[in-house]
Order: structure tokens, then C-alpha cells, then sequence
């Protein structure tokens, strides 16, 4: 089974389990570094928890899935449409001052991050922020139906070497979700500088 077929069939007990999960502290690096009315590019919504607290902070979101199941359990929690589509399928005439793509580029093979970096890269104004996170590691493995790719800071600044990003800032936090507190999540903040 895909991934996305994986998240299409269990989009309701993924919902569930993340929508209410408190990531706000992660919000805070990614929100310093925008303007007001910022547009917002929220890639893998998921179960549009952040989405919608970034539509009540008064940003612009445009939020994606490619999971068509997850993307409408979020446009009915949002209030807004999402749109179904993965991250090598973006419209590229669209531009953002900041993306967000909180534990959704780990679904993506190590071999094609850098090009998925370079396209929604492209996407970004120039000095705008982009915010990732993976599960901390350096492996590629399904789990429970789903492919991930681990990452750690070394990782990253290779994936970014021909995108315009660079980091700012990389921290490491534990899971949100109860009985998750062992796992430990990379994330990072980004800069787009010009090429």
C-alpha cells in the first residue's frame, strides 16, 4: 500500500489523533519571521490543525494534501478548500512568504528531497521562511504501512545545497502525542536567499 492510500483509508483515526495535538511552540520561530497578511503555503496539511491556526493568527493559507480523504476532513475543518495535489504537482505561479511543511516532506524519498526542496523553494519570495520537520535519524523505512525518511541537520543542509535556502535554525523536540513522548523530531527553519 502507498502512503497516500495509507492515509486515505485511515484518514478519520489519523485526524483524530493529530488535530487537537498542541504543536503552537513550533509556531512561534516560523511566525517571528513573517509579515503580516503573510501568504502561507501550509504542504501536507494533514488534518488542517495548523492551517486553521494560521488563518486565526490573520495569515493567507493555501493548504495542500495529497491524501484526497485528509484534504476533506481538513477543507471541512478549516472552513476552507484544500487542495488535493503532491508536492511535485504545486502551481508554481504562486507565490509565499512562508511554507510550512510540518512532518510531510518525510514521506518522500531521501533521492528526490532535493528536488522537492528546489520546487517549493521556487515558490518562496525571496528572504521568505520555510519551516520542516522529520523524525530525527538518517534512515529510510516503512512503518505501519508508511514510507518514511529520517533526517538530521547534515541531511538537510545537503538536501538544501541547490535551492536558494539556507538554515537558520534547527532545534529538537520530543513528540506532542501521548505515549509518543520517546520519539524525537528535527525541525528546522529556512531562508530563502537569492541563487
Amino acid at each position: 500500500m502507498s502512503t497516500i492510500a495509507f492515509y486515505d483509508q485511515h484518514s478519520h483515526d489519523f485526524f483524530e489523533s493529530t488535530v487537537n495535538a498542541d504543536v503552537s511552540e513550533l509556531y512561534q520561530a516560523f511566525v517571528a519571521q513573517l509579515p503580516s497578511n503573510a501568504r502561507v503555503l501550509d504542504a501536507g496539511c494533514g488534518s488542517g490543525r495548523d492551517s486553521k491556526a494560521f488563518t486565526q493568527l490573520g495569515f493567507n493559507v493555501t493548504a495542500i494534501d495529497a491524501s484526497a480523504e485528509l484534504a476533506k476532513a481538513a477543507s471541512d475543518y478549516i472552513g476552507q478548500h484544500v487542495t488535493v495535489c503532491t508536492f511535485d504537482e504545486i502551481d508554481t505561479s504562486l507565490q509565499f512568504d512562508g511554507i510550512w511543511a510540518c512532518a510531510s516532506l518525510l514521506h518522500v524519498e531521501a533521492s528526490a528531497l532535493p528536488n522537492t526542496f528546489e520546487i517549493l523553494a521556487n515558490s518562496l519570495v525571496n528572504g521568505g521562511v520555510f519551516y520542516c520537520s522529520f523524525k530525527y535519524g538518517d534512515q529510510e523505512r516503512i512503518h505501519n504501512g508508511r514510507f518514511f525518511t529520517d533526517a538530521n541537520e547534515s541531511l538537510v543542509e545537503q538536501w538544501i545545497q541547490q535551492t536558494g535556502l539556507m538554515i537558520k535554525h534547527t532545534w529538537v523536540t520530543t513528540d506532542v502525542r501521548s505515549g509518543r513522548e520517546n520519539e524525537k523530531w528535527l525541525n528546522a527553519i529556512l531562508i530563502k536567499t537569492l541563487k
